[in-house]
């Protein structure tokens, strides 16, 4: 019997809405099973694994320790990471099966360059290079050493979500847009064929944003409205 594909969901207090309805949404549809991984923050601090000051750029409890994945799986297989403001339309063992051992990371590589500089709460969007590039991430932990907890507290921001770590961009395969589709910043046709949608600027579950996507709104609160219902 294969091993329950390993997830780990970067976790806000600020959105756990959003953590739970992506949550639902990977089980309902999977046909693997999953061993999914809220990473929060007190409790990596309480392990002494993280202990860097909050950033004034970071804009999520998560922005830097997602890099800790690779060290929680012993660096030793694969693990996948997304980022907790998604909702998944299809089977993610069918992104599990795209796992390539030429590469030491996979994700959607996007071309992201933001007009605005906050996004949801008020929280600063800094523009750089490789932006949303490590929201989802297909990690091949054995060649992901560098992410040491010291490397993790103590690499600038840019270092870590521009890959620096690593040896060079050929390390970084490329996987479809359809796998991580942003809502409001893409084009919104492109929504209707994607598996996984990202609401990186902000999504409903936050009162002020709650059409944010338009009818992609609509479906996460859909989406949200099942996963909580009760059967007698």
């Amino acid at each position: 019997m294969s091993q329950p594909i390993p997830v780990f969901i970067g976790y806000d207090p600020r959105e756990r809405a959003a953590t739970n309805v992506l949550i639902d949404s990977l089980f309902q549809r999977s046909s693997a099973p999953l061993a999914i991984t809220p990473i929060v923050t007190p409790q990596l601090e309480a392990q002494g694994l993280f202990r860097r000051e909050r950033d004034p750029k970071q804009s999520t409890a998560f922005s830097f320790t997602r890099f800790l994945v690779p060290h929680l799986m012993g660096y030793q297989g694969w693990a996948l990471f997304m980022d907790c403001d998604m909702l998944c339309r299809g089977d993610i063992a069918e992104l599990w099966a795209l796992r390539d051992e030429q590469y030491a990371v996979m994700c959607v590589q996007h071309e992201h360059n933001p007009n605005e500089s906050v996004k949801f709460l008020g929280e600063p969007q800094s523009p750089y290079p490789k932006k949303n590039w490590s929201s989802l991430m297909l990690l091949n932990c054995s060649r992901c050493t560098a992410l040491t907890p010291e490397y993790v507290n103590t690499a600038t921001g840019l270092e870590l979500h521009r890959f620096h770590w690593l040896a060079g961009d050929h390390e970084i395969g490329a996987l479809d847009q359809g796998w991580n589709h942003l809502v409001d910043v893409q084009d919104p046709a492109k929504a209707e064929g994607a598996t996984l949608l990202h609401w990186t600027l902000g999504g409903p579950w936050f009162r002020e944003q709650r059409l944010m996507g338009g009818v992609l709104a609509a479906e996460w609160f859909a989406a949200r409205d099942d996963s909580s219902r009760l059967w007698d």
